[in-house]
Formats: structure tokens, sequence, C-alpha cells
């Protein structure tokens, strides 16, 4: 399409989502933020570095972190997280998504200021830094702000640009159709110079939900994802994306109009960024969450979110059926798009994406197990007035590896990477959260210290501490982060992993997982155990395999993993 014909279609979704009410204004609005940011030296830039085209291949994949997750008192965070990501990263991993790093009211996801950086983390420019160097991805944390922010403070004082930016009622409505995700009340009362107002909070007191039926709310929002790819951001995540629209009467979740925000958002990048990527965090079951994808004119990437729990599951009963049915079941991606997967994140293992794939009496046993390993349960609220879990609070190293058991540690970091294997083997771009990236356990004082369970898995690390423990050759973290980055770099250099090429799940042994990727004529067969045993498997006798640079013998090693050309 021409530049013209996307401005045509940008008019015509917001058409779509307003139903001809004012759109003309409200597209002259946005065409003026469109033309602010259009010729931004940074955008311009990367539009000449990568054209039309997505630049993801075998070679990327992206690291997770706070920009507070390692730190020192001697610098900024983000100087840090520079420091060791040039240190001891390198080029192996390509991409850093840096969760929120703008001012908050909480652990980052209650933005106050959504364009300053955060002045305990550090500036623009730091950003910018990692950004030249790294494929940076941030958050678009579009559902809802602080309490706290300039929105939310001028709405409490009857500021009448604000009246319209949430979602407020005079008295209390009922609300049970609405699906939720946690426990708290949907609707919190705030005094306002209007009185007592009900508003929209479906994540906490703290977070306040926006109104999208408010086009005001739309462009300040498609002005700060310009304004985030003019400092250097080449993939945006699209925050709590599912929750966007609301409608009474209706589950408020997964609604039309959130899709067709997204298709709006698509088109925009097309015309001014055509090189960034839109990705879609859903926790959701797997019909839900592909359905981001549009077809293919919506979100270039989604959150593998059922992998994580059924990893898990696989290796607790050591036995893969689940993980190969579910892709079994998988049909072939439309061209563009990708899947992200990983396994641990700042968040739990979401337990509703695996909704009909695994049985109850299994769910049941595999949240006994993680309590065993001292892991944590987060519930909802569902319309009879009972509570459901909703994910499991735990680091994933521990969640593999029962911390209570004396286990060889070369052995639990064998089983850990044979588990971080799948994010390698399957189709799709790997996400590496920086915990278990560097061999992180349980962060139970962290719950202890503020209450939130998901804290077990957000510990802040000094880096000067963290060194040490990574000069220890017989310390967990200095192995896991030896044989992840091993694995990584393997990746690298098989074109066959490519994320865009096809694969193939081979029916096997229920305790191994095979997975055929193909390139042209080309094929590679990856075999991984989830096992402790030794498992007989002739039919691959003889093939090198890419990781030790040695021939199959035919014996698949306990929590083996294989890259056979």
């Amino acid at each position: 399409m021409n530049k013209k014909q996307i401005l045509s279609k940008i008019k015509n979704k917001l058409e779509v989502i307003y139903l001809y009410n004012n759109t003309d204004q409200i597209f002259l609005k946005l065409n003026n933020i469109i033309n602010k940011y259009y010729n931004k030296p940074i955008i311009k830039s990367k539009r000449k570095k990568y054209g039309n085209k997505l630049f993801l291949s075998e070679k990327d994949s992206i690291l997770i972190t706070y920009g507070d997750s390692i730190k020192t008192s001697k610098e900024k965070p983000l100087k840090t997280l520079y420091r060791f990501l040039r240190k001891y990263i390198k080029n192996t991993i390509t991409g850093v998504h840096i969760l929120p790093f703008f001012p908050s009211s909480d652990d980052a996801f209650s933005i106050v200021d959504y364009r300053n950086v955060s002045p305990e983390l550090g500036n623009w420019k730091d950003i910018q830094k990692i950004a030249k160097d790294y494929h940076l991805m941030a958050d678009l944390v579009l559902n809802h702000v602080s309490k706290e922010s300039k929105w939310f403070k001028g709405f409490l004082k009857g500021d009448k640009k604000y009246m319209n930016y949430f979602i407020a009622f005079n008295k209390k409505i009922d609300t049970n159709l609405v699906f939720r995700p946690r426990t708290n009340p949907l609707l919190t009362g705030f005094k306002t110079k209007k009185g007592l107002k009900y508003v929209w909070t479906t994540f906490s007191d703290n977070q306040v939900d926006l109104n999208f039926k408010n086009p005001d709310v739309l462009l300040e929002i498609i002005d700060l994802l310009l304004f985030y790819l003019s400092n250097g951001v080449e993939i945006i995540r699209l925050d709590a994306i599912g929750f966007l629209w609301k409608e009474l009467g209706t589950s408020c979740f997964n609604l039309k109009n959130s899709h067709e925000i997204v298709k709006l958002l698509r088109l925009i990048l097309s015309y001014v960024a055509p090189y960034a990527i839109l990705i879609t965090e859903t926790n959701a079951p797997y019909k839900y969450n592909i359905s981001y994808f549009g077809r293919g004119d919506e979100s270039h990437m989604v959150y593998q979110v059922t992998l994580p729990l059924l990893v898990l599951d696989a290796f607790i009963r050591e036995d893969t059926s689940h993980l190969q049915e579910f892709y079994k079941r998988i049909e072939p991606l439309k061209a563009g798009n990708l899947f992200f997967n990983f396994l641990a994140s700042h968040d739990g293992i979401n337990m509703i994406s695996a909704k009909g794939l695994l049985t109850k009496k299994q769910s049941s046993n595999l949240i006994n197990e993680v309590k065993k390993h001292n892991g944590l349960i987060s519930y909802r609220s569902v319309p009879d007035g009972t509570k459901a879990p909703y994910e499991l609070n735990i680091n994933y190293f521990d969640a593999i590896n029962n911390p209570n058991r004396k286990t060889p540690i070369a052995k639990e970091v064998k089983r850990f990477i044979s588990s971080q294997s799948l994010i390698i083997a399957n189709n799709g771009v790997p996400g590496v959260y920086i915990h278990s990236l560097i061999g992180s356990r349980n962060y139970l004082a962290g719950v202890k210290k503020t209450g939130i369970k998901r804290m077990i898995n957000r510990e802040k690390i000094n880096f000067t501490r963290l060194e040490k423990q990574l000069r220890d050759k017989k310390s967990i973290r200095h192995n896991v982060l030896k044989n992840y980055l091993r694995l990584l770099d393997i990746r690298t250099k098989i074109p066959e992993l490519n994320p865009f090429y096809k694969q193939k799940v081979i029916y096997s042994d229920k305790r191994l997982f095979i997975v055929s990727r193909l390139r042209k004529n080309k094929k590679l067969v990856v075999i991984i155990n989830v096992s402790n045993d030794i498992i007989s498997l002739s039919r691959y006798k003889g093939r090198t395999d890419l990781l030790s640079k040695r021939r199959f013998n035919g014996k698949v090693q306990p929590n083996g993993v294989y890259f056979l050309k």
C-alpha cells in the first residue's frame, strides 16, 4: 500500500471504532500526530536501515528485565544494566525488553508519567544507548494509569480535560458478567470534586482503567507510541490489551474494538515505522491469544502463554503428552506472524491459558507440587462468587527443581537448561527472563517484605555480589549463565531455527519432545528428554549433534538435549 492508501485505511478504522462520530476531526488530529513524528531522526534512520521488513531471525532472542533488576550504589541501574549486557551477554542475545521504566506508583505498571524515565533508573540517554546496541522492546501500558498520575488527579479535581478519561459511575452497578483476573473489587470508590465516584479498576485500586470510548484517550496513547519509537524503541508490547474496551452486559474481555484498536496501531506503524513490531500480551486460552494476529493485520507477535505451564507439567510428570498434543493443534501462522516463546517473566505462570489441556486432577496436582517447591498461588474471582487459581507464583528454576531436596548442582542445572531448550526448539522468538538467565531462586524474603506474591520472581540483585557468584565455577549462577548462553549461541548458528520456518512435532515416547525444523530441503531434529531415564532412540543414530559436536549414539541421556543435523 502507498501512503495515501494507508491514511485512507486509518480513517476507515476510526469510523469503525467510533461509528462515524466526529471521525473527520479525530482523523485530522491523528494526522497531525503522525506528521509530528514521521521525520524524527531515529525513526527516519531506522526506516532506512530496516525498510519494510521484520528484522528477526535465528540470531535474535530477547532478554526480559526490569531496569533495576541488577543494580549497584555507584551508578544508575540503566547504566549497570548496559555494563552487564556488554560484559556478559554481548551479542548472544540481540534484544532487551526493559519492563516499564517510567515513574510508577508500584512495581512499574502503575504509570505516573508516561514521558519521562524514572530518575531512579536513569534518563532517555541511557535508554537510547541500550537501543543502539540492542533491539529495544518497551511496554505501552494502555489499559490503565496510576491513581497518582496527572490525568487521574485532574479527574478528581474536576478538570474538564480529564473528566471523560476514565470510566466512572455515581453508584455501584452490576458487573457480574465482567471477566476478572483478580479478586479485588472491579469498581473503586474515589472522592472527587463532584462527589463520590465508582471508578473502573480492573487490576487494583492503584491502576485506574482508561476510557477508550473517548477518542482523546486513544490519541494520547498513539502519541506515546510514536514518542517511544522516536527514542529508539523497535518492539512495542501492548500490555493487558484484552481488557481495553468495555461494554456493560458483556465480559469486557477481548471485545471487537480492542482488536480494531490494535489494527489501527498496526496501520499507523506501517506508515510511520514499518520496521516496528507490535506484540500483544493476553493471559487467555490459546484461541483468544492467537486472535490478536487477526488476519495478519493486528500484532506481529503474541506471547505463547500456554508454553510455561505445559513445559512445567511435562517436567513434573516426566510426560510430554499434553505438550505434544498442544503443538499438533497449532495451525501454521500467516507470513509475518510469530510466537514469542517464554517460560518465565515478571508475572507468574498463567493457568487460564491451558484451559482444556490439563484435567482438573492434573491441574490440582501441579498446584500441590508448586507448593511443595515453596511456590504460591494467586486467585481470581469467578461469576459464581468463588475463587479460581489464576497463576502459579514461583521462580522457574525452583519450579523445575524442588529446592527442599538435596540434589547435585550439575543435575539441577542440566534439568533446568533442558526445560529452557523448549523455547529454542519451537518456532518463534525466545524471550529469556533475567532471573532464568542468571539462575535465581525463589525470593521469599521479597514476598514477606511486600506481601506481593509476584515478588518471588522479582529480586533486585547487587551487581558486585552477582559478579562474585558468576565467578564461582561451582555456583548455580555461573553454570546456568554459561549453559544458557551456549544454548542461545548455538541457535544463532542454525538457519533451520529461523522463527519463520516450519516445524513438525514428531510423535514419540511420552518422555521425549521431538520436533523437526525445516528449511527448504534441510532438516534439523531437536530431541529433549524431560525424564531422568536413559531412552533408546535408534532412528537418529549416527547424526551429528550440534551441541556436543559428536555423533548421536542412539541413547538419549537423562534431561538430554540434542540438535541433530
